[in-house]
């Protein structure tokens, strides 16, 4: 799934492409992409309104509306935007939704191959109450070492565990967790409040230098994500863990391993990281 910097290199491409553009035709190919809503009405609350802006909040895309509303885009697994030249709004094969825009004029597509992807129209109100559920953002000013302490503080979760929950930490993936903890010395199934203070200050800094260094790089590519404009994350090449079960470590030469938490992958060196 798209995590932060993903999510932020689409948002970009994003606002580059259509902020400022109008929408002039939807199509929806797939109900299930924009569901609960109606197709008819999802069409209806796009039609004419422009794009004031696109931004990123956690791993959402939020499109300002000149209405006050949010255009929002959870991509989940596999979904991705293109955008290109003024050509029939037909479907095609993994096409979920179509948006004529004009000035500039093109065509935006969002396709998903497994479906998972999903769009809402809502007004500033239930925008307000989305936003204030989820977490502070790490690379906001607002975020620092104590920020990081307070939430960390007591909790007995593993400190991979506890970086995904999105109420606490926006936008943080099982990927940049796993790198976080590795560039900290970190042992990600330690209990999350045994950390001392020196620890939250080097986990911190790992946070916001790893998350820097993907976006920079655009994101990783294992499979499925994309830019806009169809092109490949370049972090992948830049994992110190992640995925690497069974290869040397690059700063200590112990070996990568793996283990599963929560239902998810964890990687890390045992010799290097406590």
């Amino acid at each position: 799934m798209p995590e932060l910097p993903e999510v932020e290199t689409i948002a970009r491409g994003l606002d580059a492409a259509v902020g400022g553009s109008r929408f002039r035709r939807i199509k929806v190919h797939r109900e299930e992409a924009v569901r609960p809503a109606e197709p008819a009405d999802f069409r209806a609350a796009l039609r004419g309104r422009c794009v004031e802006r696109v931004s990123r909040r956690a791993k959402w895309l939020v499109a300002q509306l000149d209405d006050g509303g949010r255009w929002l885009t959870q991509l989940r697994m596999t979904g991705r935007f293109t955008w290109g030249p003024v050509s029939p709004l037909r479907s095609a094969p993994h096409l979920s939704v179509s948006f004529l825009m004009d000035s500039p004029t093109g065509v935006l597509r969002f396709y998903d191959v497994r479906r998972f992807g999903r769009m809402w129209v809502v007004d500033p109100e239930a925008w307000s109450g989305l936003d204030e559920r989820l977490g502070i953002e790490p690379l906001s000013e607002g975020f620092t070492p104590d920020t990081l302490a307070a939430q960390l503080a007591r909790s007995k979760a593993p400190i991979r565990n506890l970086l995904l929950d999105q109420r606490r930490l926006a936008g943080v993936g099982n990927i940049y967790a796993n790198e976080a903890c590795y560039r900290a010395r970190l042992d990600p199934r330690r209990p999350a409040g045994s950390l001392k203070p020196q620890e939250v200050r080097a986990l911190h800094a790992a946070i916001r230098k790893v998350l820097s260094a993907a976006i920079t790089r655009r994101g990783t590519t294992f499979s499925d994500y994309r830019d806009i404009l169809g092109g490949q994350g370049g972090f992948q090449n830049k994992l110190e863990v992640y995925g690497r079960d069974g290869q040397s470590c690059r700063r200590c030469r112990g070996t990568v391993e793996r283990t599963v938490m929560a239902g998810r992958s964890a990687f890390f060196c045992a010799d290097c990281q406590s």
